[in-house]
């Protein structure tokens, strides 16, 4: 977990270390339409605190820079591991920052979230990577069985359509699978190598990891995307990632992308 120490910000702690980091792991030169400035937000996976925090100095970052639009785009994973993915929907429900835009990316658990309402036995697999934790949150407990039986699950997911609010399943529903903005492309896991951005798949935009990951392509526009934890903000020439593993290092963190400029604002 980073923390900062006396007068140095978590912004700064990690800016300070993205300086150690080799000069061919810099993405390459990219920018975002004049005028506008976007901050991009990693996974979240219930951590209402952490969000509440970041949000707060994303505004004061904004006043302390006055002039161009200001977007918010969430790169998914609201949901599961934390403790609170029902009041993290409830706060990304109302209006965003005074003066911002926003714009919500799904990601692969949110995907999970969805497909047990559709497909109870779906559920084996999502309540072991967080779904326990989403059903708490909207006051659902299940007993702690490895693999809960096909009646259980198809109780739970009857239980969880009608404990979820219209407006929360709505909000699940209507995120998108992707973003361009400029020569940036938002996507939640990535894109997979040599097919164009416009015909990605959503399963690899929700769940692809090593053949994005490992690819040393161009892929047209620098891939902003969360999915895969690492301690720091990872920055190659063709991607950036920032899923810092919010719910258990207590560290989310945001992109802000101004021009040719690239900052890092963390919790």
């Amino acid at each position: 977990m980073l923390r900062a120490s006396g007068s140095e910000s978590g912004a700064d702690v990690v800016m300070n270390l993205l300086h150690r980091q080799k000069p061919h792991e810099e993405a390459r030169a990219a920018s975002v339409p004049r005028g506008v400035r976007v901050y991009a937000v990693g996974d979240i996976h219930g951590r209402l605190d952490l969000l509440t925090t970041l949000l707060h100095q994303i505004e004061t970052d904004a006043a302390e820079r006055p002039g161009p639009a200001n977007y918010l785009v969430y790169l998914g994973d609201y949901v599961d591991r934390g403790h609170w993915s029902r009041q993290v929907i409830e706060l990304l429900l109302r209006p965003p920052l005074p003066g911002f835009g926003a714009v919500f990316l799904r990601g692969n658990h949110e995907q999970a979230m969805l497909d047990f309402l559709e497909n109870p036995a779906s559920g084996q697999h999502w309540l072991r990577f967080g779904g326990r934790e989403t059903l708490a949150s909207y006051g659902i407990r299940i007993p702690p069985t490895e693999r809960p039986d096909p009646a259980l699950l198809e109780a739970t997911s009857r239980a969880l359509a009608s404990a979820l609010p219209p407006a929360h399943a709505a909000f699940l529903r209507h995120t998108r699978m992707s973003l361009t903005i400029g020569d940036y492309f938002f996507a939640h896991a990535g894109v997979r190598p040599s097919v164009p951005l416009s015909r990605q798949s959503p399963d690899d935009l929700l769940w692809i990891r090593d053949e994005f990951l490992k690819c040393d392509d161009d892929f047209g526009k620098i891939v902003v995307h969360g999915h895969t934890i690492a301690e720091l903000p990872v920055i190659r020439a063709n991607r950036i990632g920032i899923d810092t593993g919010a719910y258990a290092t207590g560290h989310l963190t945001c992109l802000a992308l101004e021009g040719e400029e690239r900052r890092f604002i963390g919790t």
